[in-house]
């Protein structure tokens, strides 16, 4: 069993401390056939706090794919001085009876990612919103994290193209605000290797370009991740994101960790198929670290981080960087 060495890390990161989390805040946006809904995670103390989207995946289980999942990955952000503000997107099965008809249905990849504009755009009302919250926000310091659809939607907020379906013309996404990102078990690239029973319900998995991906990211995949439903190509499919975009890029292959990445999108969820407290552990300690790390320019953060829980005799995964 792998020990995460928290000692250097938590260092790294300051001490963890308790966390608010309101919800729901609820945004009207025009156009949008309901409400956009969102979580908003805080630690209880500290100012200058730097933000984290989070875009969900789309699972099987009818709730963590929704502002009310992730909770492994959002405390410890939250814990460690991020503000974390959880949208539930359109595809959400939570959603799923209001919206099955809506137009954009099933797959809705541009309201995903106009979700995240939305809460930019009003990110003081949300944060005037949330009770002990207001004046504590650092509007300038803005990341992103994703897993699996959710990481679809992050690389074109971080400057993927994308083919519309409908019109054959490419559309970018791409949301300057943010600084930086993370791609959790996200999808790779399309064309002939997307030959997967799931392909032709999910065409738009395949009109993702990668290589005008410009901002910094921290792609992180499993290395028993296998995405047959979709490519035979193999867990290195995950890669692609970071093998495919423009540097700066970071890869994190993580050991042994199939889709669920050891559990991340929700405590003790059956969906899980890799349950891995340690690893989920230490990806929250390597995410948090990286962002801290992109955020705050000269920070060590991620540098500890690496050497604590990629370096030694147990690693949880390796590191490569672009």
């Amino acid at each position: 069993m792998h020990t995460v060495s928290t000692a250097t890390t938590a260092d790294a990161l300051g001490t963890a401390v308790p966390v608010l989390s309101f919800s729901p805040v609820v945004l009207s946006v025009p156009g949008r056939p309901v409400d956009l809904h969102v979580r908003v995670s805080a630690p209880a103390t500290g100012t200058s706090l730097p933000v984290i989207l989070l875009s969900h995946g789309h699972g099987p289980s009818n709730n963590l794919s929704s502002l009310n999942g992730y909770a492994p990955l959002t405390n410890f952000w939250a814990a460690h001085g991020f503000v974390v503000v959880q949208p539930t997107h359109l595809t959400s099965s939570t959603l799923t009876h209001l919206v099955a008809d809506a137009p954009g249905a099933p797959d809705f990849w541009r309201s995903r990612a106009e979700d995240m504009t939305h809460i930019l755009d009003r990110l003081d009302v949300i944060e005037n919103a949330v009770p002990q919250l207001a004046g504590r926000i650092d509007h300038t310091k803005i990341a992103l994290a994703g897993h699996s659809l959710g990481g679809f939607t992050a690389a074109l907020l971080l400057g993927a193209g994308l083919t519309d379906p409908d019109t054959g013309k490419v559309v970018h996404l791409v949301e300057p605000r943010i600084k930086a990102g993370v791609l959790l078990a996200a999808p790779g690239r399309g064309g002939d290797v997307l030959n997967g029973p799931m392909a032709e319900q999910w065409p738009i998995i395949g009109a993702v370009d990668f290589s005008t991906m410009t901002a910094p990211a921290l792609v992180v995949a499993g290395d028993k991740d296998d995405p047959r439903h979709f490519t035979d190509t193999g867990p290195d499919w995950h890669a692609d994101p970071y093998t495919l975009a423009p540097g700066p890029k970071t890869l994190l292959t993580l050991f042994d960790a199939e889709h669920g990445l050891g559990g991340i999108a929700g405590y003790d969820a059956a969906e899980t198929t890799d349950e891995n407290p340690e690893r989920v552990a230490a990806l929250a300690q390597l995410t948090a670290a990286y962002l801290h790390a992109q955020l705050h320019p000269g920070a060590s953060t991620w540098q500890i981080a690496c050497e604590a829980l990629t370096g030694g005799l147990d690693p949880i995964g390796q590191v490569e960087a672009k």
